[in-house]
């Protein structure tokens, strides 16, 4: 039974889910996850199977307008980023942001863009420093488990399911707000986007699989409707 979400549809027909800001596409389009490019030499590129999966669960399972599942991937300094309403930001390395490439981040979120960035495990260290580039007055925290995103289609009381174990640390979800608006979002010792990547990938058990899709499909929907 597809999942009821009349709100989203709201927002997505006839209307434009950025802000009506310079520099920022104002025309309504099908929803698409794009994976966002860095310097550093981190493997931003890993697992390139996860959004398209993650985009079918949604047009299978809920009533989101979706695009074309497939793998999308913007340059931070092209003009094309904002066309993508949800950016995902994901690697086992490295990640540098020029203070260009920071500013214009800012600003991406700044016109209503959301970041999510998922810890591959290896990129936590210089996602927090380059982080702090992009929000220099904005303070990363630690979200409650009563947030909004940890129940907005599924409930997950205890907040994030815990993907890959790894080193056995629980899992955290991290969020920046901007004007009042969760605008980042970071999973950190989970690793959502793993679960939605092909199978042959991680040989994630089903149970587990099904968790990643659910939390990713509350992630989109909070974010569709903040």
């Amino acid at each position: 039974m597809k999942i009821f979400a009349s709100i989203i549809l709201l927002l997505l027909v006839g209307t434009n889910i950025f802000a009506q800001t310079d520099g920022v596409n104002k025309n309504s389009s099908p929803f698409k996850i794009a994976r966002l490019k860095y310097s550093g030499g981190g493997d931003w590129y890993n697992d390139p199977s996860a959004e398209i999966n993650m985009m079918d669960y949604l047009k299978k399972n809920t009533t989101v307008d979706v695009d074309e599942p497939k793998f999308y991937s913007v340059d931070i300094a092209s003009d094309d980023i904002f066309n993508y309403p949800f950016i995902l930001i994901t690697g086992h390395g490295n990640i540098s942001f020029s203070d260009n490439e920071a500013a214009r981040l800012r600003k991406y979120c700044e016109s209503g863009g959301f970041l999510y960035a998922d810890d591959d495990y290896g990129m936590d260290e210089a996602f927090r420093r380059e982080i702090k580039k992009v929000f220099s007055n904005e303070e990363m925290k630690e979200l409650p488990f009563s947030h909004p995103i940890y129940n907005s289609q599924f409930k997950f009381p205890n907040g994030l399911p815990k993907i890959h174990e790894h080193d056995g640390k629980p899992a955290q979800g991290f969020g920046i707000y901007k004007n009042g608006r969760l605008c980042m979002y970071y999973t950190y010792e989970t690793n959502i986007s793993d679960g939605w990547a092909d199978t042959k990938e991680h040989n994630d058990p089903p149970e587990k699989k099904e968790e990643s899709f659910k939390m990713g499909t509350n992630i989109i929907v909070y974010m569709l409707s903040n």
